[in-house]
């Protein structure tokens, strides 16, 4: 997503796809200082675990499988949104960030709502 006005993705495959190229983007800005590198790689890991779980969970092979691996999708969602959170109070702080820690936010709220519709059902 290059504009704030442009709507994300509705496909949730395709939207957390684009979360992790942005999370790698991000990353890749970050100085190359100790703490950058050492949040950045967590940042990275979390923030591109999220679409893997959520790739995963499409070939579950059961609902209780299906629930799970998005359970381990939010999870890694929320740890990402921890990571952005403490490189924007400690690195950087721009619209980009925001943006990103925003996102995130969004894709918690979606994947505890499959969650809920999944078991639900």
């Amino acid at each position: 997503m290059t504009n704030s006005s442009e709507r994300p993705p509705f496909d949730i495959k395709e939207r957390t796809f684009i979360f992790s190229v942005r999370v790698v983007k991000l990353a890749q800005r970050l100085l190359k200082t100790i703490a950058s590198r050492e949040l950045g790689k967590q940042m990275i890991r979390s923030g591109t675990s999220i679409g893997a779980n959520v790739e995963e969970a499409d070939g579950a092979t059961s609902k209780k499988d299906f629930i799970r691996k998005m359970g381990i999708a939010r999870r890694e969602a929320r740890e990402t949104r921890y990571w952005l959170r403490i490189i924007g109070s400690t690195l950087m702080n721009d619209q980009e960030l925001e943006s990103l820690t925003n996102e995130c936010d969004e894709l918690v709220k979606i994947l505890s709502k499959i969650i809920q519709t999944a078991r639900a059902r």
